[in-house]
């Protein structure tokens, strides 16, 4: 017997105080001007996170979000995802803390796919309540990245905040949910973008980036659109990963999908890796761009090289 799918029921999201503009950076000597960096990225400002903003502490306020809106209680949660690249502690994992800070009582884990991190924990969370094994899943992108961030190199300095976004899964009842799931992963390409073992800071080959993630993103969005069964012109939003606004443009066109029909906030937020999708979608959902039977495409990417897209049927 099916189960039937599993559906975004609440969405939340949280992020920092703190700003860091453009012309903060052009002051601080990175060596970029604000109309260089608008113009190569699409970036204004980021977020970065204070003393007390913990990965935990801003993951927890993105969950409390969703399960607020999702109409939940903390007691309802049965299993607890958490996608990032920057933990808290290397033991345990930083998930662990959000489970006790929104007062949750299930399984609790870290997934670890930078960028892409947040659609692979979707497909996850999916399976698990498909499953039958939790009829509520909590799943959180979260990153404090400028933690990790040479704060004098404009390669990662110009990119790179803090924030976090959350949704809950559960069995949709309306046809709805998840209707397809690709990852893919090239680990020859793990130098691209790396924390070198024994070294505090990031380091990134921007242009070789640049021209992989297109073309991963192309190809996993239309396997994404072709698993689902449907066609580019059918989706109603489409949610990238926010790493460079030109990305997102060169996606667009090769997929087929309208620029206009792309969510874009990169502009406020810069690049937050795992947080990137579900703050953008949460963002969508606020701005009144997606509705009840919209078909909605997740994309995202990074450092692995590691890919994820996936199509919902938007209905809770």
């Amino acid at each position: 017997m099916s189960l039937g799918r599993a559906a975004v029921v609440g969405c939340g999201s949280a992020v920092p105080q703190g700003r860091l503009t453009n012309a903060d950076l052009e002051r601080r000597g990175v060596g970029s001007t604000d109309e260089w960096i608008v113009e190569r990225t699409g970036i204004r400002e980021r977020r970065v996170a204070g003393p007390g903003d913990t990965t935990a502490a801003l993951a927890t306020a993105a969950g409390a979000g969703a399960i607020k809106e999702a109409g939940l209680t903390p007691d309802d949660i049965g299993f607890l995802v958490l996608a990032t690249t920057t933990p808290d502690q290397v033991l345990p994992s930083t998930s662990t803390a959000v489970q006790e800070m929104l007062g949750v009582r299930c399984g609790a884990i870290d997934v670890s796919a930078a960028c892409a991190g947040f659609v692979y924990a979707l497909g996850m969370a999916a399976s698990v309540v498909e499953s039958g094994r939790s009829d509520n899943v909590l799943v959180i992108g979260a990153e404090t990245l400028t933690r990790i961030v040479d704060p004098l190199d404009r390669g990662t300095a110009i990119l790179f905040g803090d924030g976090a976004g959350a949704v809950v899964m559960a069995r949709a009842e309306d046809g709805g949910g998840l209707l397809s799931w690709d990852t893919g992963c090239d680990g020859s390409l793990t130098s691209l973008l790396e924390v070198p073992a024994g070294e505090a800071y990031m380091r990134m080959d921007g242009s070789e980036v640049f021209r992989k993630a297109v073309r991963v993103v192309v190809e996993s969005g239309a396997a994404a659109l072709a698993s689902a069964g449907v066609a580019a012109a059918d989706i109603a939003l489409f949610v990238p990963h926010q790493a460079n606004v030109r990305i997102i443009s060169a996606a667009c066109d090769r997929l087929g999908i309208p620029f206009e029909r792309a969510f874009v906030n990169i502009d406020r937020y810069g690049n937050t890796s795992a947080a990137s999708v579900p703050l953008a979608l949460h963002e969508a959902v606020e701005c009144g761009r997606v509705a009840d039977g919209d078909l909605v495409l997740l994309s995202g990417f990074g450092a692995g090289m590691a890919w994820a897209s996936a199509v919902l049927r938007w209905g809770r």
